[in-house]
């Protein structure tokens, strides 16, 4: 069985702000409700864990779908 490979792009489709954990979650054929509530329960929980600034990072090194 060949096994292909996503793209980590950011989705078009699947997105609540910009689509990153949207992508993510495409990515690893994981659900991406489950994605969001992991990430947000994260970086609420842990003040090590600056949440806002990964996602903004991802969001300026992730392309957007298609594009």
């Amino acid at each position: 069985m060949e096994h292909t490979s996503r793209p980590f792009v950011r989705s078009r489709h699947d997105r609540v702000l910009a689509g990153v954990m949207g992508g993510i979650a495409r990515r690893f054929g994981w659900n991406s409700t489950l994605v969001r509530v992991v990430f947000v329960l994260v970086s609420i929980a842990s003040a090590a864990f600056p949440g806002i600034l990964v996602y903004l990072i991802l969001w300026l090194l992730m392309p957007d779908e298609g594009g």
